[in-house]
């Protein structure tokens, strides 16, 4: 089951179910025009519009306005509400004895799908430990089809998404540190993102891609950004990890933590 177009009213709320239909129209042939409930909550282009719905169960969904609809999702366990299969935990050990078939990485590749999709649209209402986790879920099934697909073209499909998975799992995480006022763990987790991209883009091309991504890019923003609420008392810390990176051959850590220090001394 995939995720579903669905009735609503507005935001955070969930409207009685009288409210729902009294807004929607119902054809002859017993399917509902919702058009009426999409202008109560209008479209905004290029803004993820993403709220936290209350359902008459007690469960608490996401929904996520498009330009010409609304998706509705389970906030936990599986995206689509399907209860009883992870593509991912089910395919994982016969990965081991056999290379995945097309039909084992559709269905790898449609859960994935999903919890990307919610990975982005939890971070939009700042439900950031949720949304690490399901970018792990992602990044672990892309993994899985990059690793063991048996087609060249499922192996590429896998490989695909992952530099995305790791910035939004990042930003994800250092936005959860910044949150309790840790900036020094916010910094941690976009180094550990910039390194995994790195060895990612190694992978695709060399450093060269690495430094033209977008996704690094991306990071090294927010990392700036993070750098100046270091105190100064930070700064002798800085330079011991330096010298211990550069003794321990990590050049990716060392020219990381090189431009935070020049960036304080700035």
């Amino acid at each position: 089951m995939s995720p579903s177009f669905v009735i609503v009213n507005r935001p955070w709320t969930q409207p009685p179910r009288d409210r729902c239909l009294g807004l929607a129209k119902i054809n002859a042939m017993g399917s509902v025009d919702i058009s009426a409930i999409l202008k109560d909550w209008p479209s905004e282009p290029g803004r993820v519009q993403v709220r936290v719905v209350q359902t008459e169960e007690g469960r608490s969904i996401l929904q996520v306005r498009l330009e010409m609809g609304i998706i509705q999702m389970e906030r936990d366990g599986r995206p689509d509400g399907r209860v009883g299969f992870d593509a991912v935990l089910q395919l994982r050990d016969a990965a081991q004895a056999e290379p995945l078939s097309a039909e084992a990485c559709a269905a790898i590749r449609e859960e994935a799908n999903q919890f990307h999709q919610r990975a982005v649209a939890l971070v939009a209402v700042e439900d950031f430990a949720r949304s690490v986790a399901d970018s792990r879920h992602a990044m672990e099934a892309a993994v899985l089809m990059r690793d063991k697909a048996q087609r060249p073209e499922d192996r590429a499909a896998g490989a695909a998404p992952i530099p995305a998975l790791i910035v939004l799992r990042s930003r994800a995480e250092a936005s959860g540190a910044l949150r309790v006022r840790d900036t020094r763990t916010a910094i941690a987790a976009i180094d550990a993102g910039l390194i995994e991209l790195r060895s990612v883009f190694h992978d695709r091309g060399g450093l060269a891609a690495f430094e033209r991504s977008g996704e690094a890019a991306v990071l090294r923003a927010m990392r700036e950004m993070l750098v100046p609420r270091l105190p100064s008392s930070q700064r002798a810390e800085l330079e011991e990890r330096l010298k211990a990176a550069v003794m321990a051959e990590n050049y990716e850590l060392a020219a990381i933590l090189r431009n935070e220090l020049r960036q304080i001394r700035e």
